[in-house]
């Protein structure tokens, strides 16, 4: 791990109650998360609608650790500030839906967060090269992004590993994000891969131990997948 002394564990909260979301923020920092996300979808994008930053910013005082927004709709540059402004503090954005991504990149620096861009399965990395001055996050999307509960795709494997050598290569401390099936087992190749951020929702909250022991294992996982990496 190049960017974290740990792997950093991030439940995505789709799979939450809804209905008592301020509850559901305050379950997850206490069972020791690292941040948390918010799945933000606009129904053109990706074929699902989720929640704005009214919703966000009501739940940011329930929360002890920090918020980042995924913003999966057409048009993020309309949006970026106010997920800033509801308690964001990084923001991604996806690389397909960006005319101008390294101006949109800056200016989520500009506005004082840090900058994020996903990347879905079938892009390649070479798409994100030339804007790694102005990012500090970049996701590998491991599902075609939209709903939660689907299956991990581990072709996306070797597509993180080619990102890892990009962002070592280039000095920047840039952390890679993986979205999409993260399970127990699921982190392992994705963490050897490379990867040092995990996104984990549908098997987190149904983990039969609860969600403590679920952040538990997959931290522990990563740590011996990221060991096996850097021994090798």
């Amino acid at each position: 791990m190049t960017t974290s002394q740990q792997p950093l564990i991030v439940p995505s909260v789709l799979p939450a109650d809804f209905a008592r979301l301020g509850d559901e923020v305050r379950e997850l920092c206490e069972a020791g998360v690292d941040r948390i996300q918010w799945d933000v979808m606009d129904g053109v994008f990706v074929p699902n609608l989720t929640l704005g930053p009214d919703i966000i910013a009501a739940c940011k005082p329930h929360s002890s650790v920090g918020f980042e927004a995924h913003l999966m709709v057409v048009e993020p540059d309309k949006l970026v500030k106010r997920y800033i402004d509801a308690g964001c503090e990084v923001i991604i954005v996806h690389a397909e839906a960006c005319t101008h991504l390294h101006r949109t990149l800056a200016n989520i620096r500009d506005l004082g967060a840090r900058s994020g861009v996903a990347i879905n399965p079938h892009t390649p990395v070479e798409t994100v090269e030339h804007v790694l001055s102005e990012t500090d996050l970049i996701l590998a999307m491991t599902v075609n992004p939209g709903f939660g509960g689907q299956a991990y795709i581990p072709s996306v494997e070797p597509k993180v590993a080619r990102l890892r050598t990009m962002i070592d290569e280039s000095g920047f401390p840039i952390e890679i994000e993986v979205d999409g099936g993260i399970t127990d087992a699921t982190i392992k190749g994705a963490s050897s891969a490379g990867a040092d951020v995990f996104i984990s929702g549908s098997w987190m909250y149904s983990y039969k131990d609860g969600k403590k022991a679920a952040v538990d294992t997959l931290r522990s996982n990563a740590v011996a997948s990221a060991q096996g990496r850097l021994a090798a």
